[in-house]
């Protein structure tokens, strides 16, 4: 394992950390029901243990991802689904006791600081290309077998755990939740991941049969191929061209250095995408 891997994984690791003290600070105390199986913990903790039933629902997400998503793109979440958990139990020490010198009398404070954190972890995690599974595995299920896009599925899902948390808690904490997910996916997007909700990647490598097959069995997409003259040396060559959500940005990234360290890759943003198979399956 080289030191950009190590780096990756410990990056990853503060990510997941930071997530599941949030939920424990911010979430969990103040009823605060942005979602996913977090959300639905906190719906249900008058009659079963959060923390147990994260366990439980992410042990179950993990076999059906296994069953109707298949072992390789299960893969990319077990690592993140089982550590997720594990830290919303090691984090609750720490958050006890950091609990009493977070209470702020203007609740709409303590909204948008569990706002900063929730952006700023999903960030780092997203950088690294790993994810901490849960309602992804739903919305993989969706995309799937429904063909509706990654992105609306995951957002409708969350959208009906979001409505239940108005009907147990108040139309209040719908309005947090909706605070709590703008202001986090705008700091994730623009602060750590860019600032637009596409990337358009020209990739130029002598690994161009290996890359090619990357983008269309990992990244689940098409591609354009650009004929290249070398400037100085006029040899003739290709270039790939594609267009993903941000999201998928430095998993794309990394997968084609592990493929071709030597690659050289451009990046910029891309603000708007229209027509092509692409179109179906942006997060819009």
């Amino acid at each position: 394992m080289n030191k950009r891997e190590i780096l990756k994984e410990f990056t990853f690791v503060i990510g997941v950390f930071i997530l599941a003290l949030s939920y424990n600070l911010f979430f969990l105390p103040n009823n605060l029901v942005i979602g996913g199986t977090t959300g639905l913990s906190i719906l249900l903790k008058n009659k079963i243990n959060p923390t147990l039933f994260i366990y439980a629902a992410t042990f179950i997400l993990l076999i059906i991802s296994f069953i109707f998503l298949g072992k390789e793109q299960t893969q990319n979440t077990i690592i993140g689904s089982i550590m997720y958990p594990i830290f919303v139990t090691l984090s609750r020490p720490l958050a006890n006791l950091l609990l009493p010198y977070i209470m702020f009398d203007e609740f709409i404070v303590t909204v948008i600081i569990a706002s900063l954190f929730y952006g700023f972890s999903n960030g780092i995690i997203f950088r690294t290309g790993y994810t901490t599974g849960g309602f992804d595995v739903i919305a993989g299920i969706i995309t799937k077998y429904l063909k509706v896009p990654a992105g609306k599925a995951l957002f409708y899902a969350n959208c009906i755990v979001i409505a239940l948390g108005g009907f147990v808690f108040g139309f209040s904490h719908v309005v947090y939740a909706l605070i709590i997910l703008y202001i986090g996916s705008t700091l994730t997007n623009k602060l750590v991941i860019g600032v637009s909700e596409s990337k358009i990647f020209f990739i130029y490598t002598k690994e161009i049969k290996e890359i090619k097959k990357v983008i269309i069995e990992e990244m689940k997409t098409g591609y354009t191929v650009l004929p290249t003259v070398g400037g100085y040396t006029k040899e003739k060559g290709e270039m790939i061209m594609c267009v993903l959500p941000t999201k998928d940005y430095f998993l794309l990234k990394e997968l084609v250095l592990d493929v071709d360290p030597n690659a050289f890759i451009v990046v910029n943003d891309c603000y708007d995408v229209n027509g092509g198979v692409k179109k179906q399956s942006l997060p819009f």
